[in-house]
């Protein structure tokens, strides 16, 4: 597995990493198998969250088994404040029964008031700071959806990673990662298959890690076949070939017009809807298989996506011309589905 140095953080991790959403579908017992196996093909930096329900217990168990000097942790809370992100180190501490973190992300920070928060003098950040002084973390990351909210978080010297989604149909991430790149920023590929709308799931893959902007992709992986077919893209420093190259604008092309990049262009819907992570969450349902997760997401969203009232102010401004209305017709539809 080739390794690289994730930013000034000094962790030199495997290429191909392991993503922690997935593996709330399995049992125990194959999570165990399954990471014990992300082992053995040389992955060794693995990101979960809390939000992903038994995903930081499940992988903090199969440490024990697997080994935890042979992985770099990282995890994330949505937790903006000073207190909450204090409990949710704690927390997370005490659910994977580790001593220390070894990456600690300020998760989805999708709003101006949550960085700004999160930057304060009783943010999160302060807190973040805190634990490593302590050793209980040992870097600092912020993930998000939203590029301009986070070109401004890469302006703090405390964040040492950034984690977006960058994969060869969501390229919106291009200028933050070179400027995260060129300030010493560790860069970490989320939804490297598109929230698995992307089908050509090597070829993706292979794009990201030949790219020059990402240290590390983090596909989420359920079973040892998908970790034995991922981590062999890792094993590779070949380059695309232009049958490849063809072969991943078809599925581009595929995927036109139908697939939220997750921009935030849409936004503010007058009806107070949160567009982007309706469709989201209903990823998590058509995509991810995780129907009863992409629903609890979907219920605590303040408005649901049956306030619509068809004003199309979103499609009038979204750069990629989706039926947005259409589609969130069809979410509504989705999430009535599931019982």
């Amino acid at each position: 597995m080739r390794k690289t140095l994730l930013g000034r953080t000094g962790m030199e991790v495997s290429v191909i990493g392991f993503g922690g959403i997935p593996i709330q579908r399995v049992s125990q017992e194959e999570a165990t198998k399954i990471i014990i196996e992300a082992r053995n093909k040389g992955i060794n930096f693995i990101d979960t969250a809390q939000a992903y329900t038994i995903s930081e217990q499940y992988i903090g168990n199969a440490l024990k088994e697997a080994g935890r000097e042979n992985f770099y942790i990282a995890t994330k809370a949505m937790s903006y404040d000073y207190e909450s992100m204090k409990a949710a180190i704690e927390k997370s501490l005490k659910t994977m029964g580790l001593d220390y973190i070894d990456l600690f992300q300020v998760h989805n920070v999708s709003k101006q008031e949550q960085l700004d928060l999160t930057l304060s003098e009783n943010g999160a950040l302060k807190a973040l700071v805190e634990a490593k002084e302590k050793g209980l973390v040992k870097h600092i990351g912020i993930t998000g959806h939203i590029r301009e909210i986070l070109m401004q978080a890469i302006e703090h010297d405390e964040f040492e990673t950034i984690q977006f989604p960058f994969n060869p149909v969501e390229s919106q991430g291009t200028e933050l990662f070179t400027k995260s790149l060129e300030k010493g920023l560790g860069t970490i590929a989320m939804k490297p298959m598109a929230g698995g709308a992307f089908t050509k799931q090597k070829l993706s893959l292979k794009y990201i890690i030949n790219s020059n902007l990402i240290n590390v992709a983090i596909p989420g992986m359920d079973s040892i076949e998908q970790v034995v077919e991922n981590a062999s893209v890792g094993e590779s420093s070949a380059t695309l070939t232009e049958e490849e190259y063809e072969e991943l604008n078809k599925e581009v092309e595929i995927l036109g017009n139908d697939f939220c990049r997750r921009c935030g262009y849409c936004k503010p819907c007058p009806e107070g809807i949160d567009i982007p992570n309706v469709f989201l969450f209903e990823g998590y349902v058509t995509r991810y298989n995780l129907p009863e997760y992409g629903k609890s997401k979907y219920e605590a969203l303040p408005v649901k996506a049956t306030a619509c009232v068809r004003c199309r102010k979103c499609e009038r401004k979204c750069p990629y011309n989706l039926p947005i209305v259409n589609k969130l017709k069809h979410a509504v539809e989705t999430f009535g589905n599931i019982k």
